[in-house]
């Protein structure tokens, strides 16, 4: 529902700025408890005077400052959080007794009251500054466990790097739920099959389908000198999965590494990922309730002159193709008459198939409406590139090479293609164009680009007179 998934997807650099936000919090805390009760009860722990008036007020500001920004600025390189717990908690110390001895210096050189508390107390701070990072560290483990952070993997390479892939002690994280061998023919593969034991293919395959069928959110390409990387990039480049190049043949000594010791490049990644990408899945449910509790009376007012008009169904469902291609279920306020019809036909002006209440409800976007339900359902955001029915999505992706990277996101209920004029019925040139600005979206979202194409649709949809 919350895509968490997505947030994880290519790196831990938002777990670690949780974790030190959380650590940086807990510090503060302690401090707060230790300033109490030095002198006072547990009664008076609720006592914020207490705390203001005491000798740890503005050390304890400082401390809890300085060690957010150590941790920020010593684990900036760093993007896996279980590859480098150990490193951590030895990092987290020597930033700890940094900021205290920073913050011990500051409030002597104003204040020249240091009590031998102080030592009591970092005694105090290191130990559950250890208890707090063994908590992170399971609460990571939990989400992988979860599947929020795992990531399902297509490896793609010859026989034996995939199989040195494969027997490595992995992180959990890693998913490797199908492989293509660039290096045997169908026969050889039935018989490798009892040796790797995830479902293989030939590049010849419908790569399509394999990504839809398995969820995948990765390909890994392998690339040990024995393959021809360009070759293999050129087919699976048009899809939407993100695309890693794994060399296994060198040593690295960098931070951009697999399994603790095979370096990568991110060859093709989907920007939605993160903080930013998490205020992105805050910002559309938080609109989608207020939208829907704002348009409830229009909503409810529809779905009766609907079922005046043509009785039930209220609703239209129809398969949409979502992110990494995967299919779901979209809901509008059906339009069209109950009557047999090509569902993949798009409607045009002066339909025969529409409704009366269907012409009004399409024009200023009314059947769209029921689309917050799929956003808060985590099908879909507000913004984002429009689904098209699956049989569209096939027919252009043998016209445009580049029509299935759309799905490198969540679909949305508006988009860059359409405040630019591109909604409704289209032909093939008009889709090469909504293609385009969707894909210029991809490449260069942000929150604030998010909440200016909502500010514009709604200008559009009065202006613009839809079908």
């Amino acid at each position: 529902m919350l895509r968490l998934e997505k947030v994880f997807q290519n790196d831990d650099k938002f777990f670690i700025n949780f974790s030190n936000i959380f650590k940086s919090l807990i510090i503060y805390v302690i401090i707060y408890l230790f300033s109490i009760l030095e002198k006072n009860s547990i009664y008076e722990i609720l006592d914020y005077k207490i705390y203001q008036t005491s000798d740890y007020f503005k050390f304890s500001l400082i401390v809890f400052l300085s060690f957010y920004i150590f941790s920020n600025s010593f684990f900036k390189e760093h993007k896996h959080f279980f590859n480098y717990n150990l490193n951590i908690i030895k990092k987290d110390f020597i930033n700890l007794i940094l900021s205290f001895v920073i913050s011990i210096l500051i409030t002597f050189f104003f204040e020249r009251n240091i009590s031998i508390n102080y030592i009591y107390l970092i005694i105090t701070l290191l130990i559950f500054l250890y208890i707090t990072q063994l908590m992170m560290k399971n609460f990571y483990l939990y989400l992988v466990n979860r599947n929020i952070i795992q990531k399902n993997i297509l490896l793609i390479g010859n026989y034996e790097s995939v199989k040195k892939i494969l027997n490595e002690k992995k992180n959990n994280i890693y998913v490797y739920k199908c492989c293509i061998l660039t290096d045997r023919n169908n026969a050889e593969i039935v018989k490798l099959r009892s040796e790797i034991r995830i479902p293989i293919f030939k590049t010849t395959e419908d790569i399509r389908s394999l990504l839809e069928y398995h969820s995948l959110g990765q390909i890994w390409i392998i690339d040990d000198n024995n393959i021809n990387k360009n070759e293999i990039i050129k087919i699976v480049i048009k899809f939407s999965v993100d695309i890693l190049i794994i060399n296994i043949s060198k040593k690295y000594n960098d931070n951009n590494l697999i399994n603790g010791k095979y370096h990568f490049d991110n060859y093709e990644i989907s920007r939605f990922h993160g903080s930013n990408f998490l205020i992105k899945i805050f910002l559309d449910k938080i609109f989608s309730l207020l939208f829907l509790t704002i348009l409830s009376p229009l909503l409810l007012i529809s779905i009766i002159i609907i079922y005046l008009e043509d009785g039930s169904p209220i609703l239209f469902t129809q398969d949409r193709t979502g992110w990494d291609g995967r299919r779901f279920k979209i809901y509008k306020l059906r339009s069209l008459k109950k009557i047999s019809f090509n569902k993949a036909q798009q409607v045009v002006v002066d339909d025969k198939r529409l409704l009366k209440i269907g012409k009004f409800l399409r024009k200023f976007s009314i059947d769209e409406v029921p689309q917050f339900i799929n956003v808060l359902k985590g099908d879909m955001s507000i913004v984002g590139p429009r689904p098209h029915m699956v049989e569209h999505d096939i027919h252009y992706s043998n016209l445009f090479k580049e029509f299935l990277k759309r799905h490198k996101a969540n679909p949305g209920l508006t988009g860059w293609a359409q405040i630019q004029g591109l909604r409704g019925p289209t032909d093939d040139e008009q889709m090469k164009k909504r293609m385009e600005m969707d894909l210029w979206y991809l490449n260069n979202w942000s929150v604030s680009l998010d909440i200016l194409i909502i500010l514009k649709t709604f200008l559009i949809i009065f202006k613009h007179k839809g079908t």
